[in-house]
């Protein structure tokens, strides 16, 4: 059937997967993992017991030693909550572990060298590295000499190359490195290398004047290593702006001060060129004051100029706003309707305000057509006081002008 098919199939695919995850997993944690779980037999070696000698205990302990409770106590103790990759690992490898528990133990007692060298195929014993657990180089002393260590031993991992420790370099670890020496000492068929003045590549002795070889930066004189001055020749290169500064085997290339375009050192008295807002004084580039030097500095009315460093910038004066350098709204009381109004406007108003009044006196007085010949003689009477004033002109002005 086709389902039995996709089943199969289905199974095949998560055994590969199973295969690729469970390699990938690195050695260190499986050793962990190992190395946990034996403190966990070693935890539960006599629990609930009171290790006396009778018959019954030594039965219970029997039974507890090989079963599935023991082991379960154990590998629920194997992996801390937060180490994700030994929770992985352990999920992965059950069957593994209740194999050996089980079956495996008593002939294979060493959990690590069963389950991470030869089941999954994690590690390699010691002295060996890589897929196929190749032997490591070794020479007298052992392992690259007994002075380095092989890249990769004991994992499935590396290329076996001798990493060697501080001072000694080769391909099994037995020469000095650069910058030590072999000690003579008589009782030492292989004497260790120590280390020779800090500025000799090569050597005889720790003293100073005991060189062979300078390392670079310096130069060899009379056996000892004397410091090249790189900013004196032409083997320093610094970039635009910068200026040279030597130091012991070597040198800097360090800025020059803001007030310089180009420079031989630090400092305004080591410019090659003063920069804009600077000037020459007497052998230093000195900050220019364009504020007190320069007629109008700032183009505003209400604008203060401030002097800075190699420059200048204008602020609004004390008062106004910032911006456009408007003066600030002068606040006060709130002014009245006729507050602005002069006398001469004032005496117009009461002579409109005369008319009015006549106006409705005859339309009170006037009976049938005559109410609107006594309404139009009180409007023309009002207007007449108004445009015969003197200021009238000025307040129609302001009228029109938004007064």
């Amino acid at each position: 059937m086709w389902w039995s098919w996709f089943l199969q199939l289905s199974l095949m695919q998560l055994s590969l997967t199973f295969v690729v995850i469970v390699h990938t997993a690195p050695c260190q944690t499986c050793r962990k993992l190992t190395e946990s779980f034996i403190k966990g037999l070693e935890r539960t070696a006599n629990k609930n017991f009171g290790g006396g000698n009778t018959a019954w205990e030594e039965e219970k302990l029997a039974k507890y030693a090989r079963s599935e409770t023991r082991l379960l106590e154990i590998v629920e103790a194997a992996c801390e909550k937060a180490d994700f990759e030994c929770n992985q690992l352990l999920e992965q490898i059950e069957d593994q572990v209740e194999t050996w528990w089980f079956h495996r133990q008593l002939e294979a007692p060493d959990l690590f060298e069963w389950l991470c060298i030869e089941e999954l195929k994690l590690c390699c014993p010691p002295g060996r590295f890589g897929p196929h657990c190749e032997v490591c180089p070794s020479g007298h002393g052992g392992v690259c000499g007994g002075l380095g260590r092989c890249e990769g031993e004991g994992t499935r991992l590396g290329g076996g190359e001798c990493v060697c420790d501080p001072g000694y370099s080769g391909a099994l670890c037995q020469d000095c490195a650069d910058g030590y020496y072999r000690e003579k000492i008589s009782n030492h068929t292989h004497p260790p290398c120590s280390a020779c003045y800090y500025s000799c590549k090569k050597c005889m002795g720790p003293q100073e004047n005991k060189c062979l070889d300078c390392k670079p930066g310096w130069i060899l004189h009379d056996s000892k290593c004397i410091d090249i001055d790189e900013c004196g020749t032409e083997l320093a290169h610094c970039p635009s702006n910068t200026y040279c500064f030597n130091t012991e085997g070597s040198y800097e290339c360090r800025g020059c001060d803001q007030s310089c375009i180009g420079c031989m050192g630090s400092g305004p008295a080591r410019c090659k060129k003063c920069a804009r807002g600077y000037r020459l004084s007497g052998a230093k580039c000195l900050d220019v004051d364009e504020c007190s030097e320069r007629g109008i500095a700032c183009p505003g009315l209400n604008e203060a100029c401030i002097n800075e460093e190699g420059s200048f910038h204008c602020e609004c004066a004390e008062g106004f706003i910032p911006g456009m350098c408007k003066a600030f709204p002068v606040s006060g009381p709130e002014k009245g309707l006729f507050d602005d109004m002069t006398d001469d406007e004032v005496l117009v108003l009461q002579q409109m305000f005369f008319g009015v009044v006549i106006c409705a006196l005859a339309t009170l007085a006037a009976k049938g057509d005559m109410v609107f010949t006594a309404i139009f003689i009180g409007g023309v009477a009002a207007m007449a006081g108004y445009w015969l004033s003197e200021k009238g002109d000025r307040m129609l002005d302001g009228i029109l002008k938004g007064r």
